[in-house]
């Protein structure tokens, strides 16, 4: 079972991945790092999707399941040169985790991306 960093090392090696980071969407805080930033900044990046997974998860119709988890899985948001790719880490204690990729529209394929981040995410050991 890996940990951040050997989760990262292991989401740079997905087809077409620039970036990787874990970020705690309650607080907009990077929890690891991993290859290129948008625009050249982790930091910037994990605000601008906590305010995306944010307003998924408040916005949403979404009520949270009897164990107090979010229903959502993956939230994606393609553009001209890339896709953003947020899956949401399943814990055993309540967690406020995702994990981000950023991808190269060019070189990536978004649904081996999709399925290899979730097995990491099901893989991932937060301690």
């Amino acid at each position: 079972m890996p940990g951040i960093d050997e989760c990262l090392i292991e989401a740079m090696a997905i087809p077409g991945v620039r970036g990787a980071s874990l970020v705690d969407w309650t607080s907009g805080l990077v929890l690891g790092t991993a290859g290129e930033g948008p625009d050249g900044d982790h930091e910037v990046a994990a605000v601008e999707t906590t305010e995306v997974v944010r307003a998924v998860v408040d916005g949403g119709s979404f009520t949270t399941t009897q164990t107090g988890k979010v229903p959502v899985e993956d939230i994606i948001i393609t553009g001209s040169g890339g896709y953003h790719l947020m899956r949401f880490v399943d814990t055993s204690f309540e967690s406020s985790v995702f994990l981000y990729l950023w991808l190269d529209r060019g070189e990536a394929n978004l649904a081996v991306a999709r399925f290899r981040l979730q097995a990491l995410a099901d893989r991932l050991v937060l301690v």
